[in-house]
């Protein structure tokens, strides 16, 4: 069975760096296309990053280009988010995903999620 499990979630000041990590269990990571959603209170689950299975291609919403990046780190089968310049904006749950199909259709309903971890950002 595939499990994501986030880590990394925090307070951070605004301006300042925080990472997230996403394990993957049950499959390799390069089994999948992976990325990074999130939701903020009262908003809708917005698409962040996602990052193809061979980690060749990546894909980021136009509010987190340039200050955010995805990477897949197969050794450890992990997916990892570098966020910098955190802004209070960002603040959100932060969401792993998983798919099997293409890194551009990431976040269907029939995708692997995680339970979510907590960034927020004070100003």
């Amino acid at each position: 069975q595939v499990q994501l499990v986030e880590s990394g979630g925090g307070l951070v000041q605004a301006g300042g760096p925080l990472s997230l990590s996403c394990a993957v269990s049950g499959r390799t990571v390069r089994s999948f296309a992976m990325g990074w959603f999130r939701q903020a209170p009262g908003k809708e689950r917005e698409f962040v990053a996602s990052i193809s299975s061979s980690g060749s291609n990546t894909h980021y919403a136009d509010s987190v280009k340039g200050r955010f990046t995805v990477s897949s780190y197969n050794a450890k089968n992990t997916v990892l988010l570098q966020m910098n310049s955190l802004q209070p904006e960002d603040t959100a749950v932060y969401y792993c995903a998983a798919t099997v199909r293409d890194y551009r259709l990431l976040g269907g309903r029939n995708d692997y999620w995680g339970q979510g971890t907590q960034v927020t950002v004070s100003s």
